[in-house]
């Protein structure tokens, strides 16, 4: 699964991921997510935020992972 989302996403740190994607890359990412899981034990949960001005990103202690994109 790590592997799936750093292909579409920036990792932030353990599993939390975050980044700009088209509609169809979000479909096909689910899609793809959906085949990877086991569904009895493991859960994805996405955040769609739809407009970059009603975001705010505060970080405490170490940034972990890389911030070259934001959603």
């Amino acid at each position: 699964m790590l592997k799936l989302f750093r292909r579409y996403l920036n990792w932030v740190q353990n599993s939390v991921f975050e980044g700009e994607m088209t509609m169809a890359q979000f479909l096909e990412l689910k899609q793809e997510a959906v085949q990877l899981m086991k569904k009895s034990e493991d859960s994805v949960i996405f955040y769609q935020l739809r407009d970059e001005r009603y975001t705010e990103r505060t970080t405490l202690g170490i940034e972990e992972g890389t911030r070259a994109r934001f959603l």
